[in-house]
């Protein structure tokens, strides 16, 4: 499906294929280019776009097994123009006909303010408060930033106090001290940047309170500038391609995700390196919820770090 002049999500390896229908895919993505509070370097309104693109160089397996056979549907472009409530409401209404079919929505930024326009509309569909897992190198727990209580830097904070969700921070070493004290005063979880380098992460659990249906936030900038540099705000000192990969399949292991984004992907010219680093990201989580949900059995044997069934 040609979305916005661009392609679909790994369109380049679904040519004579059997294929699952628009309604019976898994996995529906929702391109955000939102760029509108943005600081230091711009270019996230490009994210989406660079992303897709780089995705018709992936391969369907992706080490372990092909994510692509659960079904992957790429939506309609979200018109970013006009204000910020309103852009929210355009994406919590294509978020909200992909979650009433018990299907994933994957929103693509732009800034990481896209993030709680799902996580509005997930939290609502569930009795029990959900966790969200956070890739980042910022705690995203201001206030306000820049003379806004909607900036890519309060994103968190904003999902805390409007959504009751619980937090669990992976890859933070960029935050203010009022930050630190709300970490403290909310309960918020984490393993920073600096704790990483030293954390056996193969024997990670979230805190066993944690809840169940959880929501992944992925902040490119949460890995380190080596792996992906083409962010507004990096920041050294990130965790690995393999640190990332082998905290999430922990984070997920046993619980249920009902939704994830990947933000702030700032494009520049000549680094496919980013790009293409950010696509695997996308669809290498795909493939661990897929095992996580016991689809593919013979691919979570051979994985090294397999994730629990739920209800184990």
């Amino acid at each position: 499906m040609q979305t916005d002049n661009f392609p679909a999500f790994l369109e380049s390896e679904s040519a004579g294929q059997e294929e699952h229908t628009k309604s019976d895919s898994l996995f529906h993505i929702i391109p955000v280019p939102l760029e509108q509070t943005v600081s230091y370097g711009g270019g996230t309104a490009g994210g989406p776009a660079a992303i897709l693109e780089a995705s018709q160089q992936l391969e369907r397996w992706d080490g372990f097994s092909e994510p692509i056979s659960a079904g992957i549907d790429t939506g309609p472009c979200i018109d970013c123009s006009g204000d910020i409530t309103v852009i929210f409401g355009r994406i919590e209404k294509a978020v909200l006909a992909i979650a009433e079919r018990d299907k994933i929505p994957v929103v693509l930024g732009g800034e990481h303010t896209v993030s709680l326009a799902p996580i509005r509309v997930l939290a609502r569909r569930y009795s029990e408060p959900i966790g969200i897992v956070q890739l980042d190198a910022h705690a995203d727990l201001r206030d306000s930033y820049g003379g806004s209580p909607f900036s890519h830097a309060c994103v968190m904070r904003r999902a805390l106090e409007e959504c009751g969700c619980r937090l669990f921070q992976f890859g933070v070493r960029a935050l203010c001290r009022a930050e630190v004290e709300y970490r403290t005063t909310h309960r918020v979880g984490h393993l920073d940047g600096r704790a990483i380098a030293t954390a056996n992460l193969a024997d990670f659990v979230l805190p066993a309170d944690f809840p169940h249906n959880i929501y992944l936030t992925l902040d490119v900038d949460g890995l380190d500038p080596s792996v992906i540099g083409a962010t507004g705000t990096p920041v050294p000192g990130g965790a690995s391609w393999h640190q990332t990969l082998i905290f999430l399949e922990r984070a997920i292991a046993g619980r249920n995700v009902v939704g994830f984004d990947l933000v702030e992907l700032a494009p520049r010219q000549g680094d496919h390196g980013s790009d293409f680093a950010a696509a695997q990201l996308v669809y290498t989580v795909m493939g661990i919820i897929c095992r996580n949900l016991g689809m593919h059995e013979e691919a979570v044997r051979e994985c090294p770090f397999p994730a629990q069934k739920k209800g184990s």
